[in-house]
């Protein structure tokens, strides 16, 4: 082989090593890029298994566990025992502002 064929086939090689370290669908970039997000997405389903295992465990207590079922009960429905007596504060009704009663009268 001549010189000029061993610079042809160095130049190809090298071409060919940079566009299968740079460029192309599996390039090294597009590696970490999926690396990066392979962990987050595991991030995410580690939350998620999270928020699952905190709501199947309220669900068992609101079918198991009377006193979880009172204070909910209680707190959204206000419902109360036998011979309790229920308070609700409200806030006053607001008085017409002076405006509105001038127009009025």
């Amino acid at each position: 082989m001549n010189r000029l064929g061993r610079w042809v086939v160095s130049a190809l090689f090298l071409s060919a090593l940079y566009y299968g370290v740079f460029g192309g669908e599996y390039s090294m970039f597009e590696l970490r890029r999926a690396r990066a997000a392979v962990v987050s997405e595991r991030a995410t389903l580690d939350e998620l298994h999270h928020q699952i295992d905190s709501l199947s465990a309220w669900a068992d207590s609101l079918q198991d566990d009377p006193v979880t079922l009172e204070r909910v009960a209680r707190e959204q429905w206000g419902m109360i025992r036998e011979g309790e007596t229920l308070y609700r504060f409200a806030p006053p009704p607001e008085a017409p502002d002076d405006e509105e009663g001038e127009a009025a009268g």
